[in-house]
């Protein structure tokens, strides 16, 4: 499929690929349950197609993938291929042979080096897990093939390729497929392992990164596939966590009657967990409120969004990647209420100062980034706007 190197849009992309399927403005908006001015201004940049559920409604009237709509053309600076992700694309290749070429390291030192470098994706430090994540998931697997202590680092896998490779490799653009693999390589481990907590985490993993990737009735069966127990503080965590990508996935699937029950569940959960940090999954009454966010934003109520963003306090997130998603979200919200333009640029800002890959490479937030340059004026936040916007690879 022939789409060019100036496609730096979700909107641009689309049209490219409009064009070569050589189908009207008309036909694609009419499959897609859009007007036709709609999907115009989508194109021209105009308006933002920062929705899931759009997203793949578009994605199937071209009958392509929706990763073909919301993959770069024009990646920004360190996406994609850098020497970090070919490195770790070379380490799970080498795992998914069964030759990892690692060393055999006692499971103390690899617990400590797995919560290292969880600590600082969770941190936002992407150049710190680049260098060290390879040689980790080389060793961690080596010392499972020889044998010893296997069970403690079948869960030490489970959580490393969750929330360390598949993690890094979404932050820094990397292909659906690679991404993939490192869920898969989660959830083979969590299966191996058996136990209830372990194998809810590598769904929480497969079913968000499949959420990502617009495979909405894989994500939803990943999610049916498992009960976790709310026996212990840390288990009630993640079925939280659970119950919130539940809620995701049904307003993303356009299955609105189902978003409430498993939002109000997860927010019952808070209250009796208070806030924490289970799995690094950062589960509490302030991360509901994020995810509250998240969903009102995926249906498109951007005033409430922005409501619920005001009445939380994202110094209480325990890690700088959510509150970087909470200042995203924020952003995205108040690009779409009236007079609220400049309060966006800040806010958007905030989560690039906090978390540059939350900006300059998640599609959505990139969309939207574009959206207000075409809406920007020639001032001081103007110019903050156009010095995002080039960080992202966007046309400035």
């Amino acid at each position: 499929m022939d789409v060019d190197d100036d496609a730096r849009t979700i909107g641009a992309r689309l049209r490219q690929i409009r064009y070569a399927r050589d189908k009207s403005l008309r036909v694609i908006a009419g499959l897609a349950g859009i007007s036709k001015a709609h999907l115009s201004r989508i194109e021209r940049g105009e308006v933002a197609l920062d929705s899931r559920a759009q997203t793949v409604a578009l994605a199937n009237a071209l009958q392509v993938a929706p990763s073909e709509l919301t993959r770069f053309s024009v990646p920004a600076p360190g996406n994609g291929e850098g020497e970090a992700v070919k490195a770790v694309r070379r380490a799970l290749i080498a795992v998914s042979r069964d030759d990892p070429a690692g060393q055999v390291v006692p499971v103390d030192v690899l617990r400590s080096r797995v919560a290292a470098l969880v600590a600082a994706k969770k941190e936002s430090d992407d150049e710190q897990v680049g260098r060290e994540l390879p040689a980790l998931i080389r060793d961690l697997h080596t010392s499972m093939i020889a044998g010893r202590d296997v069970r403690e680092l079948l869960a030490e896998a489970a959580l490393l390729h969750v929330q360390g490779s598949h993690s890094f490799l979404v932050a820094m653009g990397a292909t659906p497929d690679l991404c993939w693999q490192a869920a898969l390589l989660a959830r083979r481990a969590a299966r191996e392992h058996g136990g209830a907590d372990v194998v809810g985490l590598a769904v929480f993993g497969a079913a968000n990164g499949l959420l990502a990737a617009g495979e909405l009735d894989a994500a939803q069966a990943e999610l049916d596939s498992v009960t976790v127990p709310t026996t212990i503080p840390e288990s009630s965590q993640l079925d939280g966590m659970l119950a919130l990508s539940r809620s995701l996935v049904a307003v993303a699937d356009k299955r609105p009657g189902d978003m409430d029950a498993p939002l109000e569940y997860a927010a019952e959960l808070a209250v009796r967990t208070g806030e924490g940090n289970a799995y690094w999954l950062g589960f509490g009454p302030t991360n509901v409120g994020v995810w509250r966010m998240s969903v009102a934003l995926e249906a498109r109520d951007f005033a409430r969004a922005a409501r619920i963003a005001e009445g939380l306090h994202p110094e209480l997130l325990p890690s700088a990647v959510r509150r970087a998603t909470y200042w995203a979200n924020y952003g995205r919200a108040l690009a779409r209420v009236r007079g609220r333009q400049d309060d966006a640029v800040k806010a958007l800002r905030k989560a690039e100062l906090i978390s540059p890959a939350k900006v300059q490479r998640q599609p959505f937030v990139r969309e939207v980034l574009g959206e207000l340059l075409v809406r920007s004026r020639r001032d001081a936040v103007g110019r903050e706007l156009r010095g995002m916007a080039y960080r992202a690879g966007l046309p400035v």
